[in-house]
């Protein structure tokens, strides 16, 4: 059987860039992975084991717990040296949860998206209500949850509808490209820098569906 995950990794060449997250290889046959940020710092915080990415991706730099992982907020000044390729697999996992086996769905044309409505109408007790959200408020809360710079960093497939209608009409057009680095939003708009694998969301996020529920119900909805 395929392993399409291997197969992503034997046909990218180091250095390339998974989120936040800068891969470099070593002469031999280990990785070292460190924030993007971080490239040009020597004095940084070595680790040596995959389940180590666990703790690093836990909070930010202010101490903050990450509830989303793919929020643009990864903490800062750790180094991640890792000997296999299955362990750098295992790393970017803790790092981005199910983020690699969506994409190699993605590379083999296996990938299935949910529009959104489709989403939210399966939703049960509590959440049930969140079905009840308007266009004109999805436009908003979309546009502000899954913002690149303050948001989310995944790469948006999902539509609004089964009519195909546009996640939100307030996000610039790259935020559905899967081949536009999102982290470039934050500091250099407009930049895809070479080897970049995009985090794609292929369905809308239990997050992103309780912040649809708070709208409807006129909570606080501020992220």
């Amino acid at each position: 059987m395929r392993d399409l995950i291997e197969e992503i990794f034997h046909s990218l060449s180091a250095p390339f860039y998974f989120g936040q997250i800068l891969i470099r290889k070593r002469t031999g046959a280990d990785f070292v992975l460190l924030h993007r940020d971080d490239e040009s710092l020597d004095r940084l915080q070595t680790y040596q084991d995959a389940e180590d990415a666990i703790e690093i991706a836990k909070y930010d730099d202010a101490g903050n717990y990450r509830p989303l992982k793919t929020a643009p907020n990864l903490r800062h000044g750790w180094r991640l040296e890792l000997a296999t390729v299955e362990a750098l697999r295992r790393a970017l996992d803790y790092f981005y949860p199910g983020r690699l086996a969506v994409y190699a769905a993605w590379k083999s044309g296996q990938l299935k998206t949910a529009a959104l409505r489709e989403t939210l109408d399966r939703q049960s007790g509590m959440y049930r209500v969140a079905a009840k959200i308007s266009d004109t408020q999805i436009d908003d809360v979309v546009a502000d949850f899954c913002r690149s710079d303050s948001g989310c960093l995944r790469t948006i497939l999902w539509k609004r509808d089964r009519n195909g209608a546009i996640a939100s009409t307030k996000l610039p057009s790259e935020k559905f490209d899967a081949g536009y680095d999102q982290v470039s939003a934050i500091d250099s708009p407009g930049s895809t820098p070479p080897a970049t694998v995009p985090l794609l969301c292929q369905e809308a996020c239990n997050l992103l569906v309780a912040q649809c529920r708070k709208v409807v119900k006129g909570e606080n909805t501020s992220l």
